[in-house]
């Protein structure tokens, strides 16, 4: 085997909530992973020398980016040398809150592994993934799953969410860093563990249960943000909600006909994606 493809897959939050700031200078989380269509394609060769390549401005900074920082760190861990080409064909806006770059961490750790034989079982890759970001740990297993602590904490949820979810992202980059820096804690009045017994869940009662603690000071910072989940609602969407600390919103609608209306609308000036489970399967 000299080559492996594989699909790297963005995800939205289900309600993000900051409960504390730890010890160790990260926060504990309360949110609820959802996998997307929406995938980058990744294409790793065996090679001569390590090189990464790309469609997209991922290259700006190369020793910053996270796919080099996951193949050293399986070097390190390994000891071995890991000569190997990877091409990136990026579809996920990057700094949008959909978990990009985590997911190509995470697959470049797992598909590196079975590459070149390395033998590294599961838990060994979850300890490398934490050590590369909070939430590269849930790209391991990309399902619906109910995330505690820094967001490694995870439990798969056995439940349905069967509608249209469109993904609206102005290309605005939001520093990660800055908006923690940003938060403050608080104790949700209603934790989002209400959700793990669930089957199935109607998008129309998310408005009511759910939130993202970064809206308010992002929309402050960034109005626009605030006017496109505005917009969404005002397009017949039963829910809208920032993803992450953003700068991607997402709609999730009841009906598709409505779906496809709003994505004609923003598609003109920013970017977006029609995550319609009719075509493609469940997201789940």
């Amino acid at each position: 085997m000299e080559k492996l493809i594989v699909e790297s897959p963005a995800k939205i939050n289900l309600g993000l909530n900051i409960v504390r700031k730890r010890n160790d200078g990260y926060h504990d989380i309360e949110t609820i992973f959802l996998p997307l269509l929406l995938s980058d394609q990744i294409t790793f060769r065996k090679s001569e020398a390590l090189k990464l390549d790309t469609n997209s401005q991922l290259l700006n900074n190369p020793e910053d980016n996270i796919i080099l920082k996951a193949i050293r760190s399986l070097e390190k861990r390994t000891n071995k040398k890991i000569l190997v080409e990877v091409f990136v064909e990026k579809v996920i806006p990057i700094g949008g809150g959909l978990g990009g770059g985590s997911s190509n961490a995470a697959i470049t750790l797992k598909t590196i592994n079975k590459l070149f034989d390395l033998g590294l079982d599961s838990t060994t890759l979850f300890q490398i993934a934490l050590e590369l970001g909070s939430d590269v740990p849930y790209f391991l297993n990309p399902i619906p799953a109910f995330a505690e602590s820094r967001g490694e904490i995870l439990f798969p949820l056995k439940w349905e969410l069967p509608y249209p979810i469109l993904i609206v992202n102005p290309g605005i980059k939001i520093d990660t860093s800055w908006a923690f820096g940003k938060i403050k804690p608080s104790i949700p009045k209603r934790s989002l563990k209400y959700l793990i017994s669930s089957n199935t869940i109607e998008p129309g009662l998310l408005r009511e249960f759910l939130r993202n603690d970064f809206e308010e000071l992002v929309f402050v910072e960034f109005p626009q943000l605030k006017e496109i989940k505005e917009t969404l609602y005002s397009l017949g969407a039963q829910f809208a909600l920032m993803s992450g600390t953003g700068s991607t919103l997402y709609g999730i609608f009841s009906n598709l006909q409505k779906a496809y209306w709003a994505e004609d609308y923003f598609k003109k000036d920013f970017f977006s994606f029609l995550n319609n489970p009719f075509i493609k399967g469940s997201i789940t």
